[in-house]
């Protein structure tokens, strides 16, 4: 090749590599490689829904909840103890409501509940003796009625229940002894004279409990409850229009017609003389 076509082929060598892109240039040994996308950023989480603090009912509220039904009161208090579980007096109101809604097995619970937190309380005691008493279980209720008695020995209440819870498990001798201890602290109360009028009931001294009812109902203090239990007493004996006409001025009329229904089956399965169970009683 002669020195002038040499020097052409590197002139036009030199020509075609400037023609050429930069990424070009570095060819055979690679390519630019391409930047990998920008990550985008994460979303942010929808800030959480902001939840009101729960808070104990005031003592205007509670206060308030006390002249509700039972079943209102009993969903009152439920709503209480779950948000202060170490609050007392919110478990025994629950009680109370529980076991006036007959749910006595729950009553029994919650009363227990307010031991736990409180053992020794006296409110307590009392509680879980008149749940247990309702429940039908009156041998857990000695224990309990004791111990209130012990810890106020001129309070009547716990005296004359410790005769309820005697008299259920059929230590009747010793029931009596209470109610008559009882009644020395607290003279012509209604209650007591109603709880003994029902044990003669229970033992077939119907005679004698629907006298000792009309002394209790004619007393101040005395409830409707005392009345009803001395219609009943007057039906036990077959004397049901009598006893209609006190169910009547206590009752509804459809309330009327179940006691009635009671009273007749109840009068016509066995003799008025032949005793009752408490249970009999108390269910009616």
């Amino acid at each position: 090749m002669s020195p002038k076509t040499f020097a052409f082929a590197t002139v036009t060598v030199l020509t075609l590599a400037a023609a050429f892109p930069a990424q070009a240039q570095i060819w055979p040994f690679g390519r630019d490689r391409q930047a990998p996308p920008a990550e985008e950023p994460a979303a942010t989480p929808p800030p959480a829904p902001v939840v009101p603090e729960r808070r104990v009912a005031s003592a205007e509220d509670r206060a308030r909840a006390a002249r509700l039904d039972p079943l209102s009161r009993a969903v009152f208090w439920a709503a209480e103890v779950s948000i202060a579980p170490e609050d007392v007096e919110a478990y025994l109101f629950l009680s109370q409501a529980q076991r006036e809604l007959r749910r006595y097995a729950e009553a029994a619970d919650s009363a227990q509940q307010a031991l736990l937190i409180a053992p020794g309380d006296r409110r307590a005691l009392m509680q879980v003796a008149r749940a247990k008493i309702a429940e039908g279980q009156a041998f857990y209720a000695i224990a309990p009625l004791e111990q209130a008695r012990a810890m106020q020995p001129q309070d009547w209440e716990a005296i004359s229940l410790l005769g309820v819870a005697l008299d259920q498990v059929g230590r009747r001798d010793e029931a009596h002894q209470a109610w008559q201890e009882a009644l020395v602290l607290s003279p012509d109360n209604p209650s007591i004279l109603t709880n003994i009028a029902l044990s003669m009931a229970a033992g077939g001294q119907t005679a004698d409990a629907e006298a000792l009812l009309r002394r209790a109902v004619a007393l101040p203090g005395s409830t409707t409850q005392m009345r009803l239990n001395l219609a009943l007493m007057i039906g036990l004996q077959g004397r049901t229009a009598e006893a209609e006409q006190i169910l009547r001025r206590e009752l509804p009329p459809e309330m009327v017609e179940q006691n009635l229904s009671w009273l007749r089956q109840t009068s016509t399965s066995a003799p008025p003389t032949s005793g009752r169970t408490w249970e009999a009683l108390r269910g009616s």
